[in-house]
């Protein structure tokens, strides 16, 4: 699908013919619509709750259930993606998010809304590791796939953002059913054009599927998260909380022991021994929980503090959407010169320091420029660490282990997302005193102190990741 290699068949191509952009905007307008899924109701939740009967306390759930299912399964499916076909499990995903997409815009009652979210979540769980093996695929290794990959990531990273905003737009204009509905003609469209530009890739033997492996790590990384979300709704020392927590972590060293045992694994446990997988897919959780738990502090103070609207909140930090566009032109390009480690680390660093100046954050309006202008080189700055992250966590491996790679890449990315509000959440709580409403200042304490914290895991991150990963790009040494 790409351009052919040159005639002495060692250079690699860097272009791209006509199906293969065409099946590059299929797999990255899937990509996006499920990011956006991740946020889109997040302003919206009020409006729903009075509308289907769903009580304040259990507003939650209506995200939970969506992101107990994506990061639950990802690792799951993205080895089925593997053993029977990428593309099969492409198309059967994206039919489901438009089914579940349907029903929860027709939503009436608790039940029924919750129902389409997790049927949303599995979906998410299923194309989006799917559509990045036939990202990694369909590219090979080299411009192509670093310029495809920094496409993915940037409509990923920013649709978190866009999800805000679009969720806020499609509130005020329309109704919160439209949040559901606008996912169904999208869906249609790609399940009628993938068939027409996307190949399969399958291998020539069929291993079996590693059962009590994938029991084993699904109920870990639910248990997990679960455990996170449960923790930012109620606090840390909540004991349902921890137990949830420390289930899921023995869950998943069973799972290693596991692993190690069975015949077929489902995650080979040489793959987890490489460094270039266990710190790529360790900087891919650490740029998604900064990043994400950052654009929440945010929400809070441009709301709270400097009194914006969600939907101005959400135009606001549209400038870090832009960073992120711009960080996936210069992301490939850093990686074509730096390699993989130091535009990992470099980006990492950046986002530290750009984040630095929102610490002194004030109640006065005139901040919103520090704002603007720090989210915008920090968006940079992350969607390069998040390029370099998804490069080196995928890089050489063989095809029939790419649904695998790309199914820990996103799994992280969404324990990423899943993280980092909670974390924040919790610094925040723990800093204001007492229970009443805190006043603008006891708030902006509290925001700083998180930011804070912000601030300093982008920084140490860059500096544990300046030793741990290989010295030279994972492209260039498949041993690593």
């Amino acid at each position: 699908m790409a351009a052919s290699l040159t005639s002495g068949g060692t250079a690699p191509a860097t272009s791209l013919d006509r199906r293969a952009k065409v099946a590059l905007v299929v797999l990255l307008t899937a990509s996006f619509t499920l990011a956006v899924d991740f946020s889109i109701l997040n302003v919206a939740l009020p409006s729903i709750g009075a509308d289907v009967g769903l009580s304040l306390g259990n507003l939650q759930w209506i995200a939970t259930s969506f992101a107990l299912c994506a990061a639950g399964f990802t690792l799951f499916f993205g080895r089925v993606a593997d053993l029977f076909g990428k593309r099969r499990l492409f198309l059967v995903g994206m039919a489901l998010l438009g089914i579940a997409s349907f029903v929860g815009g027709l939503a009436v009652n608790p039940a029924m809304l919750i129902t389409a979210r997790i049927a949303q979540g599995l979906a998410t769980a299923a194309v989006t590791p799917a559509a990045l093996a036939l990202l990694t695929t369909t590219f090979p290794e080299g411009p192509l796939r670093e310029r495809a990959l920094g496409l993915n990531g940037a409509l990923m990273a920013g649709g978190f953002t866009t999800g805000a905003i679009l969720g806020g737009i499609l509130t005020d204009v329309l109704s919160w059913n439209w949040a559901f509905f606008i996912n169904v003609p999208i869906a249609l469209a790609v399940v009628a054009v993938a068939p027409l530009v996307l190949r399969e890739h399958r291998p020539a033997t069929r291993p079996r599927l590693d059962v009590p492996g994938a029991i084993t790590v699904t109920l870990g990384l639910l248990a997990i998260v679960f455990g996170l979300s449960r923790a930012g709704e109620r606090s840390w020392d909540d004991p349902l909380s921890l137990t949830a927590l420390v289930a899921g972590m023995g869950l998943l060293v069973l799972f290693y022991f596991v692993e190690r045992l069975v015949a077929q694994p489902l995650i080979s446990v040489a793959v987890l021994g490489r460094r270039t997988v266990a710190w790529g897919n360790v900087a891919g959780i650490l740029a998604f929980v900064t990043e994400t738990s950052l654009v929440f502090l945010l929400t809070l103070y441009l709301q709270e503090v400097l009194g914006y609207t969600p939907l101005g909140a959400g135009l606001a930090l549209a400038m870090l959407g832009l960073g992120t566009v711009l960080g996936a032109i210069l992301g490939p390009r850093a990686i074509a010169k730096l390699g993989s480690r130091r535009t990992i680390v470099t980006g990492f660093t950046v986002q530290g320091l750009s984040t630095v100046p929102l610490i002194f954050l004030g109640s006065e309006r005139g901040w919103i420029a520090v704002v603007l202008v720090a989210t915008f080189i920090g968006g940079i700055a992350n969607l390069c660490a998040i390029i370099g992250y998804m490069v080196t966590a995928t890089s050489g491996l063989p095809d029939h282990e790419q649904g695998l790679a790309t199914g820990l890449a996103i799994m992280s990315q969404q324990i990423g997302i899943t993280m980092g509000t909670p974390i924040v959440s919790a610094i925040v709580a723990a800093t204001l005193p007492g229970t009443t409403a805190p006043h603008s200042a006891e708030l902006l304490h509290a925001l700083s102190t998180a930011i804070t914290v912000n601030a300093a895991l982008c920084l140490a991150t860059a500096a544990a990741l300046a030793f741990a990963l290989p010295k030279r790009s994972a492209a260039t040494t498949p041993g690593a």
